[in-house]
């Protein structure tokens, strides 16, 4: 009893402090962002290429399984975890900031060393609303399309644009997904630089990120649509794009995250 009652108490986590975010933040993060993947060009090119392929893949399955009336919201829904992809850019990021030159085996040394830390939770929260996401989508498809199956993905596109469900459909559908993409926004912009930069827990790291959106509404939502803009621009050309524009984000992030959270001391 005497040892309970001497056992120290275990100290409580430090909240990371933050500070408002200006919409000049977004447009020198994006610089500084554009600056990083000039001067380590490999790298993103690397991640991108990965994430590039990722959407391709999906594409291509889902136009396998005849289910291509699917490849758009799916497309959507892979934004959500572009954060996790882009985790090794982050470590490149910092080695830049730090005056050092990033390694092949540093940065992917500090990736593989993230399993036994909270960055895995925070993955796995992304994978878990993309599952969401996906569920709604189908249960919008069920209450406006009923189980209908269409033969071709012009014939999905047709019924969208021309009958009344269809229309509600897309109105209902990008609501609820603008919601939920709102919501994981809100919850990871800043959380996956976080967790790769300090030793935290993945809860602190989602209300941090809640925090800093709710402090600067404005530019954080302006630096939301920018990112989708940018992903689905670059989607384009066969996914091509991204390529290029994922290390370009995934450098941003890092420097906004550093404008955002005061550096531990």
């Amino acid at each position: 009893m005497a040892d309970i009652l001497e056992r120290p108490a275990a100290a409580a986590p430090v909240i990371p402090t933050i500070r408002a975010v200006t919409f000049g933040d977004v447009k020198a993060s994006l610089m500084a962002g554009l600056s990083d993947f000039s001067r380590a060009p490999a790298f993103g090119l690397f991640f991108g290429a990965v994430y590039a392929l990722g959407g391709l893949l999906i594409v291509a399955c889902v136009f396998a399984l005849d289910l291509g009336y699917l490849a758009y919201p799916l497309f959507a829904g892979s934004v959500l975890i572009g954060p996790f992809v882009a985790a090794g850019l982050y470590d490149v990021s910092r080695e830049l900031e730090a005056g050092r030159t990033p390694s092949w085996g540093g940065v992917f040394s500090t990736i593989f060393a993230q399993r036994k830390r909270e960055l895995g939770w925070m993955a796995f929260v992304s994978i878990f609303a993309f599952i969401i996401w996906m569920y709604q989508v189908r249960l919008l498809l069920a209450l406006f399309l009923g189980f209908a199956s269409f033969a071709t993905l012009q014939d999905f596109v047709r019924v969208l644009f021309t009958t009344t469900d269809g229309l509600s459909f897309l109105a209902v559908g990008h609501v609820v997904g603008a919601a939920l993409a709102l919501g994981l926004f809100s919850i990871s912009v800043v959380s996956f630089p976080l967790l790769m930069d300090r030793d935290l827990d993945v809860v602190t790291a989602m209300i941090t990120s809640v925090q800093v959106v709710l402090l600067s509404p404005g530019p954080m939502i302006a630096w939301g649509v920018t990112v989708v803009a940018l992903l689905l621009i670059g989607a384009v050309p066969a996914f091509l794009g991204l390529i290029f524009v994922l290390p370009v984000l995934g450098h941003a992030t890092w420097h906004l995250y550093r404008r955002a959270v005061v550096p531990a001391q």
